[in-house]
């Protein structure tokens, strides 16, 4: 019989299950990994306990301090109590505050003093900013390893401080220069530009007030004013225009004989000026003249105008002359353009004729045919004889057109000793003094009163200071000029009349006479005037070399009327009054 085979029951699939997981699954034992945890736990926490600890005593010890790591106007004061933060600012700052603050405007240094500005610092304002001690531990924690700057509290009175940085504008404020070309010789070297600037004086204020006491200098703000040419176009200006120009000289072929401008020459008569965003170059005609002008000489025709000549005592006319001369503007118009090239550097001179200003015909049709007015006075030293002489050969002939002024400096020019005048007495602040030239005032006398009975236009005479005896009051001049030449006091008068006058002199070692030649209008007539309001002279020590004493003068006022009448019916056509104040004249004393 064929036994059945025999299966598991259930409880025993159950043993069998269990068992083969025992055998997969080992018993679980205590891990290492928690442990470390355990410990790690055991261990932040105590730290965590320590920085409590630490924090609570930082709190209890920096309570009231200055917050760590702060600093004001560079002083560390972070972590002191405010007492002794106080007294370290005042110790290491209050130095800087008595001394001048150095300030930079643009490119330009200059001081400003603080007490002038009105400026003083507020320390417990200042320490105020700096708050308290964090309560927040991380922020606590790192005031340890970082600073922070905070800004001093300045009391400034706001008027005072903008006044004195306004006064500053004359050193920090410029107008713009523009760039150029100037010349070493015959070197041209760039002048690079520069622009303006000006100074922003409220801003700049602010920047006062917040960086004074830093200790360091205080950038204030400036408004730049640009320039219209660059220091590119400068550069380009010199390669491309000025090196070219003085390069070669220059030639000018006139008739019959040639000028050479050299370099040299060229280089003084050039000049650069802005014009938009370049520079152009302009040539000094009158320079090149001067160089070129004494070579051409020989090639031109003097002219001469007519002139009166009194031959026989009577005025004729000498003829006039016309002259041939260059015509300098027309024969350098293309220079400019010729100085940009390396060859070619030559110009043909333009010639014109000059007629003479006053011709023959002119000279004729003037109506200078009888005396009008003259004058004479004598009595000078023989020394300012000699000025008297020198200026009267100068003045003969003169002719006066109708509507012309005469000027006694203009006519002669300087009156020194190159012009053949000498050492002269004259009166000096009341007193005897020498110069060369002294006299000279006699003639302007003698030439005034000549005019004046000519009833010509007074332009302008002065009298002199005081009375001279030898002339009449209120109807005289004197004349000065620097001893550069230069006009200081002049005489004029304006012929008023349609037809022209001739001067006249007539000198003798005694006596100087002015006679005005022309058509006659008026007769005139002078009438002195009392003489008042007088003065006493006052007693005036003398140099002490070459001492004259004197009695002196008193001073006084008066006054000369000139009545002038028609020539041909005598009615008067009008007067003229003058008053005249003369000074005293000091009683001079020499010796002790």
């Amino acid at each position: 019989m064929q036994q059945e085979p025999s299966w598991p029951t259930a409880d025993d699939e159950k043993t069998e299950v269990f068992a083969a997981v025992t055998e997969v699954i080992p018993p679980v034992k205590p891990s290492r990994d928690r442990k470390g945890l355990k410990r790690a736990g055991i261990v932040a926490g105590s730290v965590l306990g320590v920085l409590a600890a630490l924090y609570a005593i930082d709190l209890l010890v920096s309570q009231g301090n200055v917050p760590r790591g702060v600093t004001v106007a560079g002083v560390e004061v972070g972590g002191l109590q405010r007492s002794e933060a106080e007294q370290k600012l005042r110790t290491e700052i209050e130095p800087r505050l008595v001394k001048p603050v150095a300030v930079r405007a643009g490119d330009v240094q200059a001081t400003v003093d603080p007490a002038r500005a009105g400026l003083t610092l507020d320390w417990a304002s200042t320490l105020d900013q700096a708050g308290s001690q964090p309560l927040n531990p991380f922020t606590r924690i790192g005031s340890f390893f970082s600073t922070r700057e905070v800004g001093v509290v300045t009391r400034a009175d706001r008027p005072q401080l903008v006044n004195t940085l306004a006064n500053l504008r004359d050193q920090t404020d410029r107008d713009p220069v523009e760039g150029t070309i100037r010349f070493e010789g015959v070197k041209p070297v760039a002048v690079d530009p520069k622009p303006g600037q000006h100074l922003d004086v409220e801003n700049a204020a602010n920047e006062i007030v917040t960086n004074w006491a830093s200790g360091q200098p205080v950038e204030l703000p400036v408004q730049a004013t640009p320039v219209a040419v660059s220091a590119e176009n400068v550069q380009k200006a010199l390669h491309e225009l000025a090196e070219p120009a003085v390069s070669a000289p220059v030639k000018i072929r006139g008739d019959g004989a040639d000028a050479t401008v050299a370099p040299e020459a060229l280089a003084t008569a050039l000049r650069f000026e802005p014009e938009g965003d370049a520079l152009t170059m302009k040539v000094d005609n009158n320079k090149i003249i001067e160089a070129a002008g004494p070579q051409l000489k020989s090639t031109e025709k003097q002219g001469k105008d007519a002139q009166i000549v009194f031959d026989g005592g009577r005025p004729n006319v000498s003829e006039s002359v016309d002259g041939k001369g260059v015509d300098w503007n027309p024969t350098l118009e293309p220079l400019p353009e010729l100085l940009q090239r390396a060859d070619g550097r030559e110009i043909v001179a333009k010639y014109v004729n000059t007629p003479a200003k006053v011709t023959t015909d002119q000279a004729k049709a003037l109506g200078i045919n009888e005396v009008i007015g003259e004058f004479t006075t004598g009595g000078f030293a023989s020394d300012s004889g000699v000025n008297i002489r020198a200026v009267a050969e100068k003045v003969n002939g003169a002719i006066v057109k109708p509507g012309e002024t005469f000027s006694l400096n203009g006519f002669t020019g300087p009156r020194g000793a190159a012009q053949g005048y000498v050492e002269a007495g004259v009166i000096e602040n009341g007193a005897p003094a020498r110069e060369v030239g002294g006299g000279i005032s006699q003639f302007a006398t003698t030439l005034y009163n000549a005019s004046y009975f000519a009833g010509m236009k007074d332009a302008g005479h002065k009298e002199h200071s005081y009375y001279i005896s030898r002339y009449p009051a209120a109807r005289e001049a004197t004349v000065f000029e620097s001893p550069n030449g230069a006009s200081v006091i002049d005489l004029k008068f304006t012929n008023d009349a349609p037809t022209g006058v001739a001067i006249q002199t007539i000198w003798t070692p005694s006596s100087i006479t002015v006679k005005l030649w022309g058509t006659k209008r008026y007769n005139v007539e002078s009438v002195p005037g009392q003489r008042t309001n007088f003065v006493d002279p006052q007693t005036k020590p003398g140099p002490a070399d070459n001492c004259h004493p004197s009695n002196g003068a008193p001073g006084f006022t008066t006054t000369d009327t000139r009545i002038l009448r028609d020539a041909g019916t005598g009615a008067e056509v009008r007067r003229d009054t003058r008053t005249v104040h003369y000074n005293p004249q000091p009683k001079i004393t020499c010796g002790p």
